[in-house]
């Protein structure tokens, strides 16, 4: 179901799935190229997470998606006082589930748990998007990078931003990716594909371990 959220710059499209009940999943996307390439994977995830009876929310963050906002106009706070306000909003416990760099976005949020795919500190997502971007101009207002105008500003906030650390907390890494992980599979990450694809086996394993630990959270 497609629905809105409003946050303090306005409305913005939301994507439901599963029940009414018991506690919901919220799904932050990684920014920029990398929503695109795991899209339509993050559906599959929370259409799997339907199938096992916990419910789901996929929400286009301010500048991202839908958003009738330009990218370059909006900031990491931005981002986090939709979440903030979303979260606020949900009259039942919520969990975020964040893919790489969603995990930065989150961290204002009074959330039952938190759950992490591949997590991305800011440093690592600025170091790469100046790698994709052959350097970035640190002086010029706006930035484009892989078609992505993004606000200077962005870049300096993100450099500095890290993952919460509050718990209850679960990581989840994919393959060989040596950092702390509670759980690892060996599965190719969508998000390093030149284009969008999906990986209905992985969401499925992702969706059991998701589902299990929503349910741990909140005690249902």
């Amino acid at each position: 179901m497609i629905d809105r959220y409003d946050w303090p710059g306005g409305h913005e499209a939301l994507w439901r799935f599963g029940p009414d009940t018991g506690p919901v999943v919220l799904l932050l996307l990684p920014p920029f190229e990398e929503a695109n390439r795991t899209r339509t994977f993050a559906v599959g995830l929370l259409r799997a997470l339907a199938d096992r009876d916990v419910a789901g929310m996929l929400p286009d963050l301010p500048g991202q998606g839908e958003s009738p906002l330009a990218t370059d106009t909006v900031t990491l706070a931005d981002w986090r006082v939709a979440v903030t306000a979303l979260v606020d909003a949900t009259d039942r416990p919520v969990v975020t589930a964040t893919i790489r760099a969603g995990a930065l976005f989150d961290t204002d949020a009074a959330v039952a748990g938190r759950w992490h795919l591949a997590p991305q500190s800011g440093d690592r997502l600025v170091r790469e998007l100046t790698r994709i971007a052959g350097g970035i101009d640190r002086d010029a207002p706006v930035v484009e990078i892989a078609g992505n105008r993004i606000a200077a500003t962005m870049i300096v906030d993100l450099a500095t931003a890290t993952p919460s650390a509050d718990h209850p907390s679960r990581i989840v890494r994919l393959g060989t990716d040596p950092d702390h992980a509670d759980l690892r599979i060996d599965a190719a990450p969508l998000w390093r594909r030149a284009e969008p694809g999906d990986d209905p086996a992985l969401a499925a394993l992702l969706a059991d371990d998701l589902a299990a630990w929503s349910r741990a959270c909140v005690g249902w």
